[in-house]
């Protein structure tokens, strides 16, 4: 894969340097990883090779502006590392545990962790229902799972009462929402809000659906 093809352009510099700062060689030497071996594997498309920073990486990495410092972060169906790779490359204070089902999905990102040198990384071949108990987690993250309706479930057990979700969803979150108000009810949630990231960052912001217990 040619290195040009997963080159910055000046706006997503602008953008990686404020979320990843002195870290951004980690996350080009992610992307490069994504552009290659993910493709081979397939975990990306080719077509996704263009706009990896803009639509996967940096859509992804904003999202660490709502998480607390030195938080515990579960990623649910984490399969190429978007978001909780993206997170753990931008806040090395995280705790990362990235719940991942699928075995050869699990191999590709323990190759990535252990290349990248993240030493707040955990990988859990684990689907997420089985994994409640085994993990610890003030904030469960997840992108392209599942509709919020069913997203709830397979997230917010994970939290044993406590903590939020932060759901990257797109244009349909508030409709997302409104179809799982009852279940949000069963689980408890005392808040539930649509929240932008990367406003001041990125041509098109990141939606993100907040569950707070």
């Amino acid at each position: 894969m040619e290195t040009s093809m997963v080159a910055l352009n000046e706006s997503e510099r602008a953008a990686a340097e404020a979320v990843f700062g002195e870290r951004l060689p980690l996350a080009e030497r992610y992307v490069q990883h994504l552009a290659t071996t993910g493709i081979e594997r397939g975990l990306i498309g080719p077509r996704e090779v263009p706009r990896l920073w803009a639509r996967h990486v940096l859509n992804c990495a904003v999202v660490q502006e709502y998480i607390a410092p030195n938080a515990s972060v579960a990623d649910v169906g984490s399969g190429a590392g978007l978001p909780g790779l993206c997170l753990a490359i931008a806040r090395p204070d995280l705790k990362l545990t990235l719940i991942e089902p699928l075995e050869r999905r699990v191999i590709w990102l323990n190759e990535v962790v252990e290349d990248l040198g993240l030493e707040n990384v955990t990988v859990l071949r684990s689907r997420a229902e089985q994994a409640v108990g085994a993990v610890e987690a003030d904030v469960v993250t997840a992108r392209a799972v599942s509709a919020l309706v069913g997203l709830l479930d397979i997230t917010l057990p994970i939290l044993r009462g406590t903590g939020e979700l932060l759901a990257l969803k797109g244009r349909s979150a508030a409709e997302e929402i409104t179809k799982a108000k009852k279940k949000l009810n069963r689980y408890g949630a005392r808040e539930t809000e649509i929240l932008t990231a990367g406003g001041d960052l990125l041509e098109e912001p990141t939606t993100v659906v907040r569950v707070r217990l």
